[in-house]
């Protein structure tokens, strides 16, 4: 909205052109987001706490885990308060793409609440049934699919690029929206997986969705994806208005995620940011470098299916609690030693991701 603001006001002093700039806007949008969430989580988490919304524990999980009971969550709401005004505020409001990544994120969101409601208003501790649960994730998901199909203008965005080899990629037609699906409500869930310890989900969202904008910075300018020998995907480049402020989003909630958490995200949070991560990935035509950066929240999701076919199968886990972070933690790990390796590992990844710009 204030990008037609400055643009109105430009015609009286050249100086508000530095907002059209796409950098300027997501620099913009990164510290309005972070600014939001100072201002708003500290109300946000003493209302939660008035209502009673406190996390509940799993009596089967690592010990120390039983005196986060009680901490507030549902925090995920001032991530996408922030998110959504930070994106409204400085992005171009006239590009689908804004819309179809503000969408799927806004709709898990959706779900996350509902589900995080059942819980702990409605004290349902199954809240939405796993059946219930993926066919609206499901249903948003396909909407956002055949949207970028429909609005895809040549074959390089029905394709799935192969990173660090030059001109390799498969067309993919139709099935396009079968991976657009699969990467939305795959990451949806393995965010949501991730999400067991303070700050380990956040951080790792963070550092990836900051790559992702700058993919989507390089894929919607043409001199740079020409230089770079990646496909020019045009109105792409706002997207990383968004991603800055999902950055800063981010940055805002861990400084009251932190160890030891003064509030947890819940599935209105972790449900919403996996998808945004999807959806951007898509957009950016850079699906396989997205399991790259985000390769521990695929771990975390391997490991889960792993133990469940495992103790099915043989009646045997293989791993002593999954996700895989809880392995760790019963292992004799600190739970801050298991996050900040996890944030290590997560950055190395997403430098190997980023080199696939150059490596071709």
């Amino acid at each position: 909205m204030l990008l037609y603001l400055t643009e109105y006001l430009a015609q009286f002093e050249s100086g508000f052109n530095v907002f059209n700039y796409l950098t300027m806007r997501a620099i913009l949008g990164a510290l309005t987001a972070l600014t939001i969430s100072f201002i708003i989580g500290p109300k946000m988490i003493k209302s939660l706490s008035a209502n009673q919304l406190g996390q509940p524990v799993r009596n089967d999980g690592p010990e120390a885990h039983l005196l986060k009971a009680g901490t507030p969550t549902m925090g995920g709401a001032l991530i996408l308060t922030a998110i959504t005004v930070a994106t409204l505020l400085w992005a171009d409001l006239d590009n689908p793409y804004v819309w179809i990544v503000l969408f799927v994120t806004l709709s898990f969101g959706v779900i996350g609440y509902v589900d995080d409601y059942k819980k702990l208003v409605l004290q349902d501790p199954a809240g939405i049934s796993a059946m219930q649960k993926f066919f609206w994730q499901s249903t948003a998901a396909l909407i956002a699919a055949i949207a970028l199909y429909v609005t895809a203008t040549d074959e390089v965005q029905t394709s799935l690029l192969i990173p660090y080899f030059k001109d390799l990629a498969i067309p993919l037609g139709m099935f396009q929206v079968v991976v657009t699906y699969f990467f939305i409500v795959g990451f949806s869930n393995a965010v949501n997986l991730t999400d067991g310890l303070d700050g380990l989900a956040i951080m790792p969202t963070v550092l990836v969705g900051g790559a992702l904008g700058l993919f989507a910075y390089v894929t919607g300018n043409a001199n740079f994806s020409e230089y770079l020998g990646i496909p020019f995907v045009p109105g792409s480049g706002e997207i990383m208005v968004f991603c800055a402020a999902l950055a800063g989003a981010g940055l805002g909630f861990l400084w009251f995620n932190t160890y030891p958490a003064q509030v947890f995200m819940g599935d209105i949070g972790a449900l919403s940011l996996g998808a945004a991560l999807g959806v951007v990935a898509v957009v950016v035509r850079q699906e396989i470098v997205l399991a790259i950066m985000g390769g521990v929240f695929v771990v975390e999701t391997l490991s889960v299916m792993i133990q469940v076919a495992s103790f099915k199968l043989t009646g045997k886990r293989v791993f002593r609690m999954a996700p895989l972070h809880h392995h760790f933690e019963l292992k004799g790990w600190a739970e801050p030693k298991v996050i900040v390796r996890f944030w290590i590992i997560t950055f190395i990844l997403v430098l190997v991701g980023l080199a696939s710009l150059k490596i071709r």
